[in-house]
């Protein structure tokens, strides 16, 4: 069983707005942070933004932070990512990540213990 589980994604126009979420399929297990990474057709894997799961606090790469935010439920176990304002350039499989300890740079994917299978978000021109 996948430890994390991203739903959500699909095709949108320029401008428009997509909502992906991923949930921690193992509660019981200690996350201490969620993340969002995305890696586009011929590019390296790139930091999106990542949420601190005790108090909520966000995080995000300059080239998303205008456009993009991160929330968490309750109970801790899913978080999404609203994206806005959706560009071609957001055009990229986004993956979800958690970290289990706590860690120095949670903008590295080595700060990460687990990773889902990667969704597909396409912004269409």
């Amino acid at each position: 069983q996948e430890k994390l589980l991203e739903s959500g994604g699909g095709l949108v126009q320029t401008g428009g707005s997509l909502r992906i979420s991923c949930t921690n399929t193992e509660p019981n297990f200690r996350r201490v942070v969620m993340g969002w990474f995305r890696q586009a057709p011929g590019k390296e894997r790139e930091f999106v933004g990542f949420i601190t799961l005790t108090n909520g606090a966000t995080t995000l790469a300059d080239s998303v932070k205008d456009r993009f935010t991160i929330s968490r439920d309750k109970e801790m176990k899913t978080i999404d990512m609203q994206m806005n304002n959706l560009k071609p350039e957001d055009t990229a499989v986004y993956f979800c990540a958690s970290a289990r300890y706590w860690a120095g740079d949670y903008r590295n994917s080595n700060g990460y213990n687990d990773w889902g299978r990667g969704i597909q978000v396409t912004v269409s021109s």
